[in-house]
């Protein structure tokens, strides 16, 4: 595959990346991949368990038949080209029922305003972002911001992209490591979105910055990359989703900003 064909295939446990944006954690899992087209990993921690490739599937993982998703992830691999590259969304059932188990039902939305964001089938590798992490975002979304990156560097400002798309799951791994820790759900709701609830669920979102400047602080507003965003962020479908005083009681966010339109 060329670079801008990768892309994600997504399932509600399990997720197919290229073979070649991963690196093996252990000799093992480094042969397997080696001539592996996909690799199934784990979505709630990341753990890799199997590797595909020339109509082999390679287990990276005991009594991977057991594990839950994989027949899922092999058939969403399987699925028609042209149904693959349509916007599909995964089902919320799942995830309704775990933040269920939190103690959030849909009062949480109504109180914040926020709607719940399902995950899409398919994401679009975008490039790196500032820690060389693997940037998926929906197709769209992606063309996008490789648009408004190189605009941006004509123009002398360099855009690094922090975060896109996270799983629903990597959000109620953060819930649950927290609560182990002795947190409440209120107390960990005023530093994390709930899971289902934040616009990178959907691979929309990206959170912004630039070189020098810290992650996710309020100080990126004073740098030329956000006053470039301001003046043409628009032109490529992007909007800043948390100004000052946002209806959702959300923090001032000047670094978070959302695909809405094809440009």
């Amino acid at each position: 595959m060329k670079p801008l064909d990768w892309h994600l295939v997504n399932s509600p446990d399990v997720e197919a990346w290229p073979a070649r944006l991963l690196r093996a954690r252990a000799s093992a899992d480094a042969r397997a991949m080696a001539g592996a087209d996909w690799v199934l990993r784990r979505k709630r921690d990341g753990r890799f368990l199997a590797a595909l490739g020339g109509g082999r599937l390679h287990a990276l993982v005991a009594g991977l038949a057991r594990e839950p998703g994989v027949a899922e992830a092999l058939s969403a691999l399987e699925a028609p080209t042209e149904r693959a590259g349509q916007d599909y969304a995964l089902p919320l059932d799942g995830l309704i029922d775990r933040l269920q188990w939190l103690g959030l039902d849909h009062d949480y939305g109504g109180r914040s305003g926020l709607p719940l964001f399902a995950e899409p089938c398919r994401l679009e590798f975008a490039g790196f972002d500032r820690y060389r992490r693997v940037l998926w975002l929906l197709a769209p979304a992606a063309r996008a911001w490789r648009r408004m990156h190189g605009a941006a560097l004509a123009d002398g400002i360099v855009l690094q992209a922090i975060s896109g798309y996270r799983s629903h799951d990597y959000q109620l791994g953060i819930f649950e490591r927290k609560l182990a820790r002795g947190l409440t759900v209120e107390e960990i709701l005023s530093v994390n979105a709930a899971p289902g609830y934040s616009e990178h669920h959907g691979g929309v979102a990206l959170d912004i910055s630039t070189p020098g400047e810290p992650a996710a602080e309020e100080s990126f507003e004073t740098t030329a990359a956000f006053a470039w965003l301001q003046r043409h962020a628009g032109g490529f479908g992007f909007q800043m989703s948390y100004p000052r005083d946002n209806p959702h009681g959300i923090t001032y966010e000047p670094w978070h900003w959302r695909w809405h339109r094809a440009a």
